[in-house]
């Protein structure tokens, strides 16, 4: 009997085991869904609150460092199953199609126009007259957000220099553009005629200047003078793999994207910032807290999801233009790269 029993144990704990192996694998097979920090990350947020209402999940989030967000497509054997990032990012890192393509946009652009005193406020109708002579502190003027810009000045065929600071004499024929490292460094007494600042550091200075001699107002969008429909800054990326071998999950992934700009039209503040810090990487400062997320930052984000099938004439388009301002900034991509389903 007491073999027999021992027997019994012994078998129903290998059981057990393999049962708790299988279980491990079943969690092993989520898919991981990365993006980096902030408004990129906004597109993610639908697809949070649905799948924490779910008993067993398909996708495991993580938001990360905006800094890294390229290791996590690149190597070997990357770790993200589906990604946000920069379009330009993606195109020059993915843009071949081999291992990912792209879904579709998420965010259309977050920059806007500070300025002080009487300076009107940057329109289409009136950006040929009013910049011309006058200072731009940008800040990344390096990066994209600057790239942008100067993409922009050039659709309208304006001319534009760099200068070392707001201290420096400005050519009075062109758009003078002064670097800024980052929104911490934008100030009314800065010295220039406007700013170029992200979300949520631009509605951040607005309400911080507003009791200042000469506080900060809005002077415009980055977005508008783009375009109707703004310009395509970050995009959802898949394993090709997972497109491939997960269609079910690929489509339920998909429908969350949709619903990103509904879900976002509604939710309030404190549950954007409580679904964030949910998944977002230990030790990682958040872009978005208390005392800098509203609902006009969210709207101000520009999320909306446009399927690659809507949007490749588009994304090719912005990024020749961006090639154009600085060749190495990105890479035209191939067809491959976009996911057409």
């Amino acid at each position: 009997m007491k073999k027999l029993l021992s027997t019994l144990f012994g078998g129903t704990m290998f059981a057990a085991a393999i049962f708790g192996i299988a279980s491990c694998g079943i969690q092993d097979d989520d898919l991981e869904v990365v993006a980096p920090d902030g408004a990129p990350a906004l597109a993610l947020l639908s697809a949070i609150a649905s799948e924490e209402k779910l008993e067993d999940e398909t996708f495991d989030f993580e938001v990360v460092d905006a800094n890294t967000i390229q290791t996590y497509v690149t190597g070997a054997d990357p770790e993200a199953d589906l990604c946000i990032l920069p379009v330009n990012l993606a195109s020059k890192l993915l843009g071949k199609g081999t291992t990912y393509q792209m879904l579709g946009t998420v965010t259309h652009g977050n920059l806007f126009f500070l300025t002080t005193g009487d300076s009107p406020a940057l329109t289409a109708e009136n950006i040929k007259t009013a910049l011309p002579g006058k200072k731009i502190g940008v800040v990344q003027l390096p990066n994209v957000p600057g790239l942008t810009l100067k993409a922009v000045l050039r659709q309208y065929e304006l001319d534009f220099i760099e200068i070392e600071s707001a201290q420096a004499a400005a050519d009075g024929t062109k758009v003078n553009l002064v670097p800024i490292d980052k929104p911490e460094n934008v100030t009314p007494a800065g010295g220039c005629d406007y700013y170029l600042c992200p979300e949520p550091a631009a509605t951040t200075k607005i309400k911080g200047t507003a009791s200042a001699p000469k506080p900060f107002i809005p002077a415009g969008d980055l977005q508008a003078l783009y375009g109707e429909g703004g310009y395509p800054q970050a995009v959802a990326v898949a394993k090709k793999s997972v497109i491939e071998e997960r269609g079910e999950d690929l489509t339920k992934f998909i429908s969350y994207l949709q619903n990103s700009a509904a879900y976002l039209s509604t939710v309030a503040p404190a549950t954007v910032l409580q679904l964030l810090d949910d998944v977002r990487t230990d030790g990682l400062a958040p872009s978005f807290n208390a005392n800098n997320l509203n609902t006009q930052v969210i709207a101000n984000c520009s999320v909306s999801y446009v399927p690659s099938k809507t949007c490749k004439q588009e994304v090719t388009a912005f990024l020749e233009k961006l090639i154009a301002v600085k060749p190495e900034s990105t890479a035209k991509p191939e067809d491959a790269f976009f996911y057409m389903g």
